[in-house]
């Protein structure tokens, strides 16, 4: 998996044992730092709940098991825009 730079994703136990509280980064790029297969060194800001950077981190990761994270604002709006779905009444005559 190839990260991109300034997309979001959520850093879990998963992606490394050093993330125990997991919480969400934006990439700012890949480092060209020896690695072993599968690893890499990403340059990134760490993020809070809105999306907002609150500290510059290098961090060591497992790209592949990176998922993408969309803050909460953005997830109600997605939400707002999804069509209402509903069952058709019958009427019995």
């Amino acid at each position: 998996m190839t990260l991109k730079p300034g997309r979001a994703y959520y850093l879990t136990r998963e992606v490394s044992v050093q993330f125990v509280n997991p919480y969400p980064i934006r990439v700012i790029r890949t480092l060209d730092w020896p690695t072993y297969d599968g690893w890499a060194w990403v340059e990134c800001y760490e993020l809070n709940e809105r999306g907002d950077a609150v500290a510059k981190r290098e961090l060591f990761v497992q790209p592949a098991k990176m998922r993408p994270w969309v803050p909460l604002a953005q997830r109600r709006k997605l939400a707002m825009r999804a069509p209402i779905r509903r069952t058709p009444v019958r009427v019995e005559s």
